[in-house]
């Protein structure tokens, strides 16, 4: 974790040298904050208007320069990188090896994880917020301080990313392995349905559907249009005629070689492809079988990666803007990908175990009767 500070401190370095010659939202959260006749409430609320919130005590009171608030937010993103660590690590103690790198290595020093969380922006402290939320989850009860946190962050950077996470504990109690007390899912089951009809008309603002008298037509025209919006860029692709299967695949794994926008998306191809090759891996017969069997952190992580890919993939129509949105839940993915070889590597030890002790005794067996005879 040590190696990972420094680091994710490049990517910081490499990020803020990238502001110098494009353009960069960082500057905008900079620099709205400090309009004169605002005070720090003006700010309160979802989305952008957040950030704004986040920033202004430091900007305003504290006197932080642009690059000191490009500093703080690496550190809210290198903390999300703390808890996704232990996240993993708590629900996965067994070691896996993919293309001969430790896994929790390779996905802890992707490029892409750490360039869109090194900055002034959404990126860093919404990974922070889902990350320190599926820490807290597993253990709610004495974590819930850092439960709370998660979700309100969660909640005030994303609503729809939080109706996803909620959604998915929701489900991960229901269908978990886990013998749990009725009166601990009952109150998982209370406090998120809850949350949700509180926070309803707040989510459903963020795509213009609070007023909508059919859900599925408003969401649709609105994915339209915003996927329209988003396509006008260079690096835009027309996402509106693909077949659901093929807009996933664009959200997961594009952009590949042959559609890179420039250098960053070139590596970012390379990232991409290890991607598909982590994916192809769970593409086996046993899988589903696995899920069944699966506890309530890979179901909650699956359901959280699929309904979060599942809407962004109908509203981006931007390679730029995909590779920085899916830096939020790709987490999700390899923490089930993770834990399903590594699921599989125990079968195998245990396995192998089992039948050791059967030759033991077999053959104590054999020595046994050799000695009556």
């Amino acid at each position: 974790m040590n190696q990972l500070f420094w680091y994710h401190i490049v990517f910081l370095g490499i990020y803020y040298t990238y502001t110098i010659f494009n353009r960069s939202d960082s500057k905008m959260y900079f620099t709205r904050p400090q309009r004169e006749g605002f005070n720090w409430f003006d700010f309160f609320g979802t989305s952008t208007t957040f950030i704004d919130f986040l920033g202004w005590p430091f900007i305003n009171v504290l006197g932080f320069s642009y690059e000191m608030m490009m500093v703080l937010f690496a550190w809210f993103g290198y903390i999300g990188f703390v808890y996704a660590y232990l996240f993993f690590r708590e629900n996965i103690p067994i070691k896996i090896k993919v293309f001969n790198i430790d896994f929790l290595t390779l996905i802890l020093f992707l490029p892409n994880m750490h360039f869109w969380t090194a900055s002034l922006g959404k990126g860093a402290p919404i990974f922070m917020g889902l990350m320190m939320f599926a820490y807290a989850v597993k253990d709610p009860k004495s974590r819930w301080g850092t439960l709370l946190i998660g979700s309100l962050i969660t909640y005030y950077i994303r609503p729809h990313v939080f109706l996803f996470v909620a959604a998915g504990t929701v489900l991960g109690f229901m269908t978990g392995k886990e013998k749990i007390a009725f009166w601990k899912k009952l109150l998982v089951y209370i406090g998120m349905i809850g949350s949700l009809l509180m926070v309803q008309d707040t989510i459903l603002g963020m795509a213009g559907l609070n007023e909508s008298e059919d859900m599925v037509e408003g969401f649709t025209e609105f994915s339209e249009e915003r996927g329209g919006e988003l396509a006008k860029s260079g690096s835009g692709v027309e996402m509106a005629n693909y077949p659901l299967p093929v807009k996933l695949f664009t959200f997961w794994f594009r952009p590949l070689f042959f559609d890179a926008p420039g250098v960053l998306g070139l590596i970012v191809s390379v990232e991409n492809l290890i991607y598909l090759l982590l994916f192809f891996k769970i593409i086996k017969g046993d899988f589903i079988k696995f899920l069944k069997k699966s506890p309530i952190s890979v179901k909650m992580s699956l359901t959280t990666f699929f309904l979060a890919s599942l809407a962004m993939a109908f509203v981006m129509s931007n390679l730029g803007i995909i590779m920085r949105q899916k830096s939020m839940v790709m987490y999700f993915l390899f923490f089930v990908i993770y834990y399903y070889l590594a699921q599989k590597k125990y079968d195998r030890i245990m396995f192998a175990r089992k039948k050791k002790r059967l030759k033991e005794m077999a053959m104590r067996k054999k020595e046994e009767l050799a000695f009556v005879e």
